[in-house]
This record gives C-alpha cells, structure tokens and sequence, in this order.
C-alpha cells in the first residue's frame, strides 16, 4: 500500500502536463509505476515527491487562470470572442429582429458593445480570486482533479469560487457599466422603441445581467486553459513546471 499512493501521484502529474503525446504517455505512467513497485521495499522514487507535484499543479492552474482572465481583460476579449460574449438581455432578446426591423440595429449594436466592455473592464478582478483558491487546494483535491474529466479543475474552481467572484465582481461591473456607458445605450434603445411598444418594462438589472454573463465567460476560459493542460503539448515556463513535469 505504501508504493501505490507516490505512483498514483506520478502517473497523474505526468497525464496532467506533458510534452508528449497522450498515447506515449499511458505507456510511460504504467511504467512508471511497474518501476515504483520493483524497487526494494517498494519504496517509489523520492523524486518529485507529492508536495512538489501538488505545487506543480497549483503552479500550472495559476498560470492557466491568469492566461484566462487576461484573455477575457483584452480589448475585445468578450466583444470579438463567440463562445463568451454576452447577450442582449433575454427580454431583449425576444424582440431583437423587430427592433432591427424598425431600424434600431445601430442602438441594439451599441448596447451590446457596451455590455461587453463592460465585462472586459472588470476581468482583472478574478485573478486574485482564481489564485487564492488554487492555494487553498489540498493535495486530495488535487488527484481527485487529475482523475476527473477535461474540466475537472475549473468545476472544482466555479464550486470554490462562485460566490466570491460575485461579490467581488459585481462592484467594478457596476463601475464598468456606467463608465462605458452600458445604461445609456439601454435607455437610448428603450427611448427610441417606445413608441412601437415592444419594450414594456424598462427596468432591467444590468449590473446582474453582466456580471454573471461576464463569469460565465471566464469559467468557459478556464476550461479551455485545463483542456491545453490535460492534452497539448505545453511549454513549461517556470523551473518548478520542469522540476515536476520534466521526469
């Protein structure tokens, strides 16, 4: 029993961040642990050791975090990102094509824009967030993430982090939305269907309507940081992502 938790470790962090490819890499994890249980005493390799593979993993999930966050920060990071990029609100939504019909793209459009710089505007504030949650990960949690699915982490992340993100988030969207104007470009759409009545109730929590689209988007980013994680070939850019990942 002493040798299959070290080899468990191994085997994870060498599927989790690898520059191989994944095939090769079944091959060399179960080797691995053969190797573990020949030796004498079925002692494992003292190196790397658990805690410096947990540090490794929260290394990785910090730098995939802040990769995530920073693409969502970027001009355009929301506006110009398909999967990501936040909607009319759903009231909105169901007269969008006739308010366009009556030839108020130009108000629809803008209101839009606004909405996702916006969300673009607040990003930075769930990096702090992101990484105290990576700190506080156990060496548990983090080979049942290794076992788990393609987004195993970034579930483990939303679950941990939710409701903080909101808290922290909504403020600077609340900031964001005015500075960018978001309430302007509501109203002036509003002002201007008024007449065709297909907007009848003008109060609509903006602030709500961004901030959980705007999480939604940055959990989406996470994942797709961990899928690169798990499957692509990666460039290890600290000394402890070698150290760990290198064996």
């Amino acid at each position: 029993m002493r040798s299959t938790a070290p080899g468990i470790m191994i085997i994870a962090a060498t599927l989790f961040l690898t520059t191989a490819a994944h095939a090769d890499l079944m091959d060399k994890a179960k080797a691995m642990l053969n190797k573990d249980k020949s030796k004498p005493g079925g002692q494992a390799d003292a190196t790397p050791d658990k805690d410096m593979v947990a540090a490794g993993l929260k290394e990785a999930l910090t730098i995939g975090s802040q990769n995530a966050v920073k693409s969502g920060a970027q001009p355009d990071g929301f506006f110009m990102n398909p999967a990501i990029k936040i909607p009319l609100p759903e009231k909105v939504q169901k007269v969008e094509k006739p308010l366009r019909k009556i030839g108020l793209s130009k108000q629809v459009d803008e209101f839009v824009l606004t909405m996702n710089r916006a969300a673009e505007k607040a990003a930075p504030v769930a990096k702090d967030i992101f990484v105290g949650a990576v700190k506080e990960m156990t060496i548990l949690d983090a080979i049942t993430i290794l076992k788990g699915g393609d987004t195993a982490a970034t579930d483990y992340m939303r679950s941990k982090t939710y409701d903080r993100l909101y808290g922290a988030f909504k403020p600077p969207v609340t900031q964001a939305v005015m500075s960018v104007g978001v309430t302007k470009a509501y109203a002036n759409l509003v002002d201007k269907a008024k007449k065709t009545r297909l907007i009848k109730d003008e109060s609509l929590d903006l602030d709500h309507h961004v901030t959980i689209k705007a999480l939604d988007g940055l959990f989406y980013l996470l994942g797709q940081e961990e899928k690169k994680i798990r499957k692509d070939p990666v460039a290890r850019v600290t000394d402890l992502l070698k150290k760990v990942f290198g064996k």
